[in-house]
């Protein structure tokens, strides 16, 4: 791309690494806004369990994207692309540089590059597919979309229904198999990217992930999660800390066993998000305590798109 003097720094990295705190030092040295890229922190009924930014932290600097949804609401990745796009194009009226932080690769991915092109959901196919998952299992599904796109099938994560379900819906909707609209091409934008990426030890990132876990709970995250326990068939709360608590709460185990499952799950979701990083040659990583480092890193990289232009 072209320079065109804005910079969207985007701040990544696994659950529990720190970025939080370190997004706020940031944005108070550039004096920029912060967009969260975090899919759960969207819903205002979540707060505990997604360890969403604490009012102080919020007044720290200017935040976008935290509690601004219901968990009753459909919000998808598409959804959340067009309004990122359209709340920069304004921020870049007044600043140069903002920030995209977060954990959901996805969702960054869209606001940077762009997602596919997916035909509009048919809202009668959408219903009738949702009545098949909750009444036969995603064992069905997984069974036609073999079928109609096996090419996708031996691609995707056969246990996250509602990516087994979005491709089976495109599928029979267009008569095309979900994997001829995946054309990963990167779409035009309006600001330059700059990725920086945190982690940890893993050592040091897991026994911060568990004790985590462990002040979410002191935090109320059971009496959080009894709250939205029946509202937990939609899509927002299939999430790890709260599928664990209402597991708990419909007596399959434990309180004591959803704890350890919430954190060993919750490492889990860690070595998955860095997994989907590890293919992007364009981030430069960081320890969290590197905040120096960090703005040096980014001032020298705004530097050199100045120069070069």
């Amino acid at each position: 791309m072209s320079y065109n003097g804005n910079f969207l720094v985007i701040l990544l990295g696994p659950t529990g690494v720190g970025k939080t705190d370190l997004s706020i030092s940031i944005a108070k040295h550039f004096e920029a806004p912060i967009i969260s890229a975090d899919s759960r922190q969207f819903y205002q009924e979540m707060r505990i369990g997604t360890a969403a930014p604490t009012p102080s932290q919020l007044a720290g600097a200017n935040h976008f994207f935290i509690g601004n949804k219901s968990i009753t609401e459909r919000y998808s990745c598409g959804m959340f692309e067009v309004d990122a796009l359209n709340l920069l194009e304004t921020v870049f009226t007044s600043s140069r540089i903002a920030l995209l932080v977060g954990g959901s690769g996805l969702y960054i991915d869209a606001v940077v590059n762009g997602i596919d092109d997916f035909p509009t959901p048919d809202p009668e196919l959408r219903q009738a597919l949702l009545s098949q998952l909750k009444n036969e299992g995603v064992a069905s599904l997984r069974a036609q979309l073999k079928i109609l796109d096996p090419e996708y099938y031996g691609k995707v994560d056969l246990r996250n229904s509602q990516r087994v379900l979005k491709a089976l819906e495109v599928c029979l909707q267009t008569g095309l198999t979900y994997t001829s609209f995946l054309t990963h091409r990167a779409k035009p934008r309006f600001f330059n990217s700059i990725f920086v990426g945190l982690n940890r030890p893993r050592e040091e990132l897991y026994r911060l992930i568990n004790q985590r876990v462990e002040s979410m709970m002191a935090e109320g995250l059971l009496d959080e999660a009894k709250k939205l326990y029946p509202f937990r068939e939609l899509n927002a709360l299939n999430t790890v800390g709260y599928r664990e608590l209402f597991s708990y709460l419909d007596g399959q185990t434990s309180l004591e066993e959803a704890i350890e499952l919430i954190k060993r799950n919750t490492r889990r979701y860690a070595k998955r998000q860095l997994s989907w990083w590890s293919r992007n040659k364009n981030i430069t990583w960081f320890h969290p305590s590197q905040l120096t480092e960090i703005t040096e890193f980014i001032e020298k990289t705004i530097a050199s798109y100045s120069a070069k232009n």
